[in-house]
């Protein structure tokens, strides 16, 4: 597999207490905002993945804050346009999500090879912006881990 992406990816949905979302604008599809992700190199674990993820694309150490294996996995074709990535015939990702909770908004540092540009949204328009369903439902996700129903679906209406 030198040289090809294992077809095992972490999901890294990074939010903040207020629940306000990080998106990040991918560099190779300009319009393309998602949380971070990446694949597994080597034998790492996913949860070292997520930490290299989430430092490589945001500057954050990940072990600074809250980071949540939320036990949940996505299965998704891969899409053409990204297939060359993969060994031949690989068609199929099995992504491992993850939450990155923060106490509030913090200054990112991208990877400009990665991303062109991040910014702070509250749930729902987050979840809104992103461009792949799975990363939508897990932004959704949020609301059922562990914050309250009132301060949810104030954030939800945009009233936070």
């Amino acid at each position: 597999m030198a040289g090809t992406k294992q077809p095992v990816s972490v999901l890294v949905v990074i939010y903040t207490s207020d629940l306000d979302v990080l998106l990040l604008e991918r560099a190779d599809h300009s319009g393309y905002w998602q949380s971070v992700t990446g694949s597994r190199e080597g034998d790492d674990t996913l949860r070292d993945t997520a930490i290299r993820e989430v430092q490589e694309e945001t500057g954050l150490e990940a072990n600074q804050y809250e980071l949540n294996d939320w036990q949940f996995q996505n299965h998704y074709e891969i899409y053409p346009h990204w297939q060359h990535r993969y060994p031949a015939g690989v068609t199929q990702n099995v992504e491992h999500v993850f939450g990155l909770r923060l106490p509030c908004r913090v200054a990112i540092t991208l990877s400009p090879r990665e991303h062109l540009n991040y910014q702070w949204l509250p749930l729902q328009e987050a979840a809104d912006k992103v461009f792949s369903p799975s990363n939508r439902a897990m932004i959704l996700e949020i609301a059922s881990r562990g914050m309250s129903k009132t301060l949810v679906k104030s954030s939800l209406r945009g009233t936070l």
